[in-house]
């Protein structure tokens, strides 16, 4: 009889907490101590199978039924659906991954061993083919390629693999392999080669990217730990994201107002081009979450911005109203919208996007985003311009939600520029996020 071993079994207890507090899977680890006293091998073992999991699990449960008369208790079907994962999408040899996940469930519910056994080796013998056909028709480039196959590949659904459009291939290759970690330097705290050497003394292996002050990270397990995220020595964020604060390119000395500001990461990106333009630029955050306000604010303390930048608590659907709080009740030479979106580009970072985002869902986040952008549209000043961005790979939320500004008579004020940002995952690159540039002209 095997020994369950301990980053499965970790991996498992993490599922079900997951599970349990309907929580994001990264927090969950995050705060797990359990964990944390994992060695960094099985750290990013752990990770790898909770968040394949996570991402896949649509598929995973489909193919369990398929192979099971009934349901199973909660923790049972964690246990299996770890061990589906391991043998459809990390190539475990079955013998292993069948024999952990039989031990798994047998830790669970003895009884219902026999049962782990019978539908595992259902998914060697009938699935584990389908899958490895699949992966060989993407590979092959030489047949067009189906959404069945793009699901195999990747474990999202349908539906979402074909609003996606062009780039589905592109996505399904690297939804299964981590997103690769990005920093950028604090510039009100350090210089590029300050920020450089103090990651190379933490051991996470830094590499300088083609946008200034970013680097990416080969070893980035021990960031958490470093204390150069806590003491804001360095900002974590995408490539694509810190592309999009150099495209806003906010010069020293303007009037900002960032709407969605969230715990303030942009805006550190923000602030951090304008020092390397020459200056800080007075800043107004605004988030519809208190403590999220909270977080920025205390951020910006941190990072040495307490006295240029403001956070408030602020509902943006209501900046068009006359009853404004005085930070807000004036025009602004740059507005950037950070909208809400559906985060479909940073699937990799966030799998528990894929099985419960609905059509729903996109909908009504797409009529938010223009009610948002229209109404941050009248803090803008003549000649002045506003930015929009999510981090969705939907064109409703994207070129859609501008277009129908544009339509608008909020709209007619403003012209389309030829400043547009639009990525997607791909393997080994950064996350999927969008930005378009609107001039105001009367």
């Amino acid at each position: 009889m095997a020994k369950v071993t301990v980053a499965r079994r970790t991996a498992c207890e993490l599922l079900g907490e997951v599970r349990r507090r309907d929580a994001r899977a990264r927090d969950v680890m995050r705060s797990s101590e359990r964990m944390a006293r994992l060695d960094e091998r099985d750290r990013a073992f752990v990770t790898r199978l909770v968040l394949g999991v996570i991402g896949t699990r649509g598929l995973l449960d489909e193919r369990l039924e398929a192979h099971m008369r009934g349901k199973c208790e909660p923790k049972v079907r964690d246990a299996l659906r770890l061990s589906a994962f391991e043998l459809l999408f990390l190539g475990t040899p079955e013998a292993a991954a069948v024999s952990q996940g039989v031990e798994l469930v047998r830790g669970i519910r003895p009884r219902a061993a026999g049962l782990a056994n019978a539908v595992l080796r259902k998914v060697v013998s009938e699935d584990v083919p389908t899958r490895a056909a699949a992966v060989d028709v993407v590979a092959s480039g030489a047949a067009p390629v189906g959404l069945s196959d793009l699901e195999w590949v990747s474990g999202y659904p349908a539906w979402l693999l074909e609003r996606v459009g062009a780039i589905r291939e592109d996505v399904a290759r690297s939804a299964l392999e981590p997103a690769p970690v990005y920093v950028a330097t604090n510039r009100a705290c350090h210089d590029d080669d300050e920020t450089f050497r103090l990651l190379a003394e933490k051991g996470l292996e830094p590499h300088f990217c083609d946008l200034a002050g970013s680097f990416e990270l080969g070893r980035p397990a021990g960031l958490a730990g470093s204390g150069l995220v806590e003491h804001a020595d360095v900002v974590v964020a995408d490539l694509s994201a810190q592309r999009i604060a150099s495209m806003v390119g906010v010069r020293p000395g303007e009037r900002v107002l960032e709407v969605g500001q969230g715990r303030g990461t942009k805006t550190l990106l923000i602030e951090s081009c304008a020092l390397r333009a020459g200056g800080t630029a007075p800043l107004v955050g605004i988030d519809s979450v208190d403590f999220k306000s909270r977080v920025a604010s205390r951020r910006m303390e941190m990072a040495g911005l307490g006295d240029v930048v403001s956070c408030l608590c602020y509902d943006a659907t209501r900046l068009d109203a006359d009853d404004l709080p005085l930070e807000l009740g004036t025009e602004f030479d740059v507005v950037f919208v950070d909208a809400p979106c559906s985060g479909t580009g940073t699937l990799r970072r966030h799998p528990e996007i894929a099985w419960t985002l609905t059509c729903a869902d996109v909908e009504s986040l797409c009529a938010l985003q223009l009610r948002m952008l229209g109404a941050a549209s009248t803090r803008v000043a003549p000649g002045g311009r506003l930015w929009y961005a999510t981090c969705s790979l939907l064109g409703e939320e994207n070129e859609g939600v501008v277009e129908a500004f544009l339509g608008t008579s909020q709209g007619d004020r403003f012209v389309l520029t030829g400043d547009l940002l639009r990525s997607h995952p791909t393997l080994g690159g950064p996350d999927g996020h969008y930005t378009a540039c609107l001039r105001r002209v009367c």
